[in-house]
């Protein structure tokens, strides 16, 4: 049995925040395949994704790579690639906040609503990016991530030293990470 489900009904049983960036969706209430059709580009791209529950939904949504958005924000972190980097966290006139994640990951998907919480809290004064690890192993090797879920701050294209740190992190260590780091790189 098929519904249809409109923006306001995605945004209330499935992320319970504002959810615009989708035109209404087709589902199936236990299971099936969500078809969306992305607003944000003049060109509408449209996504096919299956799932079971809408947990698993939700999770592959906002942290898997299981939909290429190239420069398609979702829930205030934009995903971007090796080919993107450049024009995005090298050239950007904010500061930019770099979360390298996996897929498989746990501590990851842990951290995931603290740096969602975090990218709409401080979108003024900050953009926050993802970077899958398995799929830009360039970036990976240049900036020597070697534990996941690592964290970058970067100002004017250049790593802020000290700024890197590793592992989970809760919402209010996030939020005075990224307090100190942007007091540190005002003052400079």
């Amino acid at each position: 049995m098929e519904t249809m489900v409109s923006n306001s009904t995605v945004s209330t049983v499935l992320f319970r925040r504002p959810f615009a960036a989708f035109a209404p969706v087709r589902t199936v209430a236990a299971g099936g395949t969500l078809r969306i059709a992305s607003l944000l580009s003049p060109s509408p791209k449209k996504f096919s994704l299956r799932f079971r529950s809408r947990r698993q939904l939700r999770s592959r949504l906002c942290c898997s790579s299981s939909i290429r958005r190239k420069s398609l924000t979702i829930c205030g972190v934009m995903e971007i690639d090796e080919s993107q980097f450049s024009d995005v966290v090298l050239n950007s006139d904010l500061p930019v906040l770099v979360e390298f994640v996996a897929t498989w990951c746990g501590p990851c998907r842990l951290i995931s609503p603290a740096i969602e919480s975090v990218a709409q809290e401080y979108k003024e004064k900050l953009i926050v990016v993802k970077i899958d690890h398995d799929v830009n192993p360039r970036l990976i090797e240049k900036y020597k991530v070697y534990g996941l879920p690592t964290l970058i701050f970067f100002k004017n294209g250049q790593e802020v030293p000290g700024s890197r740190r590793e592992g989970a992190i809760t919402k209010v260590q996030l939020k005075e990470y990224v307090d100190a780091l942007l007091e540190s790189v005002s003052v400079t």
